[in-house]
């Protein structure tokens, strides 16, 4: 069976990125894992307002804003907070080697799905079209099986709405109910970024703003014709 390109991609990715944490050790690969965790959910509640303050210097421009500045704080976080760990916790702990071997490899595995998790969740906020390479929003972008960018965007859905929860949702507006049925929140994150896409690679139309951020003052881009509802950031 022929998989698309971005299939592929992920996988390698996947392999790649379990290949190298588990070379830290069981200590250091579980320390990776919640570093990556961390650093995803701090990079998706702050980059709307990042992407705010990129959308206006000229070089980047409001369609690479989100991107660069998802990409970009996540990138950052890792880095910091990994550094904040090996300072911190410099020594790691022994322990039996078969419980070893399978923490590495669990911890491992973990971050490299969390890693592409996330950076599929990036790929929607790309100036790229509506679909390319395979990947679309619809679809299940993990060999038809697995779609990680969903789980991840679900996973910062119920923070905000419940663990993390500071009078604003993640995403999504919440509709008013008919008689006799309770309130609903709905996100719609993959589908304001997939209309951005559209029109974007469509000549004459432009995109505009599209408003994903806190209490609908977030970054990136909208369409005039579509406003965005209120979301991202807790």
């Amino acid at each position: 069976m022929d998989y698309p390109i971005i299939d592929i991609v992920l996988c390698l990715t996947i392999v790649g990125v379990t290949w190298c944490v588990a070379g830290e050790g069981a200590w250091g690969a579980g320390l990776t894992c919640l570093c990556v965790l961390f650093a995803g959910v701090l990079a998706m509640n702050f980059f709307e307002p990042v992407a705010n303050w990129l959308g206006g210097v000229s070089l980047i421009g409001e369609m690479f804003a989100d991107v660069i500045a998802l990409t970009g704080l996540f990138a950052a976080f890792v880095f910091g907070l990994r550094w904040a760990t090996d300072n911190l916790a410099p020594t790691s702990i022994d322990i039996d080697g078969r419980i070893y071997q399978v923490t590495r490899w669990g911890f491992a595995l973990a971050t490299g799905y969390l890693t592409v998790a996330i950076l599929l969740t990036a790929l929607h906020t790309t100036p790229l079209p509506r679909t390319f390479i395979g990947f679309s929003p619809e679809r299940k972008n993990l060999l038809d099986m697995d779609a990680p960018d969903r789980w991840w965007l679900g996973f910062n859905q119920y923070l905000s709405e419940s663990i993390l929860w500071r009078n604003k949702i993640f995403d999504g507006p919440e509709l008013a109910p008919l008689a006799g049925t309770p309130k609903m929140i709905w996100p719609s994150f993959t589908i304001r970024y997939a209309t951005r896409r559209e029109l974007h690679g469509r000549p004459g139309k432009k995109p505009g703003l599209v408003t994903v951020g806190p209490a609908g003052q977030g970054g990136g881009t909208s369409t005039p014709a579509a406003p965005a509802s209120p979301g991202g950031g807790f």
